[in-house]
């Protein structure tokens, strides 16, 4: 009889497995290595500590990315992060990066991005108490439009820095949500909503997470900033 019921546990606890793997949610991180990412821009260090995935900054050395080797469109992205209060970071979703220089259109001007620059839509991790940066959840669109909320597409900013210091939790863990659903794109951080922005400019493109460049401070050498239980859930109409 108990070898009966240890079966049956066991077999129920493989079918709640099976019904958990079915509900489309993939890690993007294994928690090992870096497999399924690749880095682009400048040379800061990504690695794996404990299962957590760093970011150090490097001195004199552009924005680094550590980028999805696959592209996603319409999905829902769950991550934690840590960081430095002294670093700005990021997280690129819907971004690219091309081998060639390319020119794009936006309110009537013309944008140059250069061959080998990451860019696309960033959801910004920024803590600074020092400056009263509170603009994690922000949306900046990096190599090419600069702030989209708050910015040209919505969002009151003194509003927007008050809200981020009473959710924003400096030193710890944070959690973002971050949605794309066709021209919508929205984010949460620590359960708040944070960023909604309507923009079709970017319809599909990879993932990235983002050390910010530090200049030749060497007071910023090997800041760091950690990603933990990464995970997405791709949406119908990919």
């Amino acid at each position: 009889m108990k070898t009966t019921l240890r079966f049956a546990s066991a077999l129920l606890l493989s079918s709640v497995a099976a019904i958990a793997a079915d509900n489309g949610w993939v890690n993007l991180f294994n928690g090992k290595d870096l497999s399924g990412w690749v880095q682009r821009g400048g040379k800061a260090k990504y690695t794996v500590q404990e299962g957590i995935l760093v970011g150090s900054t490097v001195l004199d050395t552009p924005n680094s990315f550590l980028c999805t080797e696959k592209t996603y469109g319409d999905f829902i992205l769950e991550l934690e992060f840590k960081v430095d209060p002294l670093l700005n970071s990021g997280v690129q979703v819907r971004s690219e990066c091309f081998d060639t220089e390319k020119k794009v259109q936006a309110n009537g001007k013309e944008i140059r991005i250069p061959a080998g620059r990451v860019h696309g839509y960033q959801v910004e991790i920024d803590m600074d108490a020092a400056k009263n940066r509170w603009w994690s959840g922000g949306i900046y669109d990096e190599g090419r439009r600069a702030w989209l909320y708050p910015g040209i597409l919505g969002g009151d900013s003194k509003a927007f820095t008050e809200q981020g210091a009473k959710v924003s939790k400096p030193g710890e863990w944070n959690h973002y949500r971050i949605e794309a659903r066709g021209a919508s794109i929205k984010t949460w951080l620590n359960g708040q909503l944070r960023a909604t922005i309507n923009d079709n400019m970017t319809p599909r493109g990879f993932i990235a997470l983002q050390v910010h460049s530090v200049g030749k401070d060497a007071s910023k050498e090997n800041l760091k900033v950690q990603f933990r239980n990464i995970r997405l859930k791709e949406l119908p109409g990919n």
